[in-house]
């Protein structure tokens, strides 16, 4: 970890493990929606090479599951041989634009009850919507490690410089570190150590599969932001037994999820006209009733997890990505010079690609996003901000060879 104080520049290189990075600003995973055939498309492409060419160190694809029962939404990627010439082909665009490349890789346990999808979690209960989550068997738990080892496998064939494991936002792994839905009382459950026994698992499987060249990070929350969930004294127990573990490069802190509470990471103003037009016919009459509570607003203020994220800071040794209310230059620099490795953008990002070359050469200090959160739901019809791209976008697939993919 490097020390605090104004001699730590935002664009000066930095190393994340073994990799060098030409600034500290990376562009944090946020659903795309742009793989409609659950492969890389030239659409996706163009979006993170315009992140690339905008400035960022690295930019991170995102969500990538490891399994069709691991994706949370429609056209995401999941790790399968079709992918691989694609990833290949996206790592080397990034790559051409002088940034370094990342994907975050999950399985979305319960999040996002799709089609044919088995929703599986530590324990067996009902989703919101009703949807029966089903334990997982000690089988079923052993198969979803080695699909973690082999994205991992899969990504560095195709040139990533990182990986992020997604252990947050209520998804699989997030849901056996939580004692809100992990009620299991054999080895995967329980005390601390055993609710850490997956996560774990998959940390050490990934790091074997992915060598010493790549860097690996972890993305988990610090709170879960529900009643009965993960708090900030457990979660730093959680990550110091992670850190011991040796596989890791950094940690990036968030809170709240996908199940439950999706306002409490994002802040801001809560999209719930836009949520409306998606939930399912008979749960329309309950969210009309409900939605405030269901989608609660939180105000936004720059740098909103600062506070929490700084008492991991001060009880791990590992470098950590701050992410969370980064809208203006002023806060990027307050994270670093709070003894924050590198920083993360995502919704100021999406809006302006080209904000941190801006933010260099001082053309502008403030991102123009609102914070309206429309893009939220974009997922669905190709991430963007709707304020300026109100349409859905047209995804173009990816032709490599002769061989289309997207």
């Amino acid at each position: 970890m490097g020390s605090a104080g104004n001699e730590r520049q935002l664009f000066e290189p930095v190393t994340l493990g073994p990799i060098e990075l030409k600034n500290r600003f990376v562009k944090a995973a946020t659903f795309e929606g742009m793989s409609p055939d659950n492969v890389v498309s030239k659409t996706l492409v163009e979006f993170h090479r315009k992140m690339a060419a905008g400035g960022v160190s690295m930019t991170t694809v995102s969500y990538i599951a490891v399994s069709p029962n691991g994706m949370g939404a429609p056209a995401e990627i999941y790790i399968h041989d079709a992918a691989a010439d694609g990833l290949a082909h996206i790592a080397d665009v990034v790559h051409s634009e002088g940034a370094r490349i990342a994907a975050q890789i999950g399985h979305a346990g319960a999040v996002g009850a799709l089609p044919g999808k088995k929703i599986m979690g530590p324990s067996t209960r009902r989703t919101m919507m009703g949807d029966k989550v089903q334990a997982m068997s000690i089988g079923e738990i052993d198969e979803v490690v080695e699909q973690f080892a082999a994205a991992g496998a899969m990504l560095r064939a195709a040139g990533f410089d990182s990986m992020e494991l997604h252990l947050g936002h209520h998804y699989l792994l997030s849901s056996f570190l939580s004692p809100k839905w992990n009620k299991r009382t054999d080895e995967y459950g329980g005390s601390l150590d055993d609710r850490a026994r997956l996560p774990i698992r998959v940390l050490q499987a990934v790091r074997a599969a992915i060598g010493p060249d790549m860097a690996l990070t972890a993305k988990m929350n610090m709170r879960d932001g529900v009643r009965g969930g993960l708090e900030i004294d457990d979660s730093i127990g959680l990550a110091q037994r992670f850190e011991a573990t040796g596989t890791l490069d950094a940690f990036e802190f968030s809170a709240g999820g996908s199940q439950q509470n999706q306002m409490y990471m994002f802040r801001g103003d809560a999209p719930r006209d836009e949520f409306m037009q998606l939930v399912p016919p008979k749960f329309k009459l309950g969210f009309k009733l409900f939605g405030r509570w269901i989608l609660p607003a939180y105000p936004y203020e720059p740098g909103y997890f600062m506070a929490m994220a700084k008492r991991f800071r001060v009880n791990l040794r590992t470098p950590i990505v701050y992410l969370g209310g980064v809208s203006d230059l002023a806060t990027a620099q307050a994270a670093v010079d709070a003894g924050f490795d590198y920083v993360a953008l995502g919704r100021g990002l999406v809006r302006e690609p080209d904000l941190i070359n801006r933010w260099r050469d001082g053309s502008s200090t403030t991102s123009t996003c609102i914070q309206c959160n429309k893009c939220m739901l974009s997922i669905y019809t190709g991430t963007r901000c709707v304020l300026d791209h109100p349409e859905p976008l047209q995804i173009e697939a990816l032709d490599l060879g002769g061989t289309a993919r997207g």
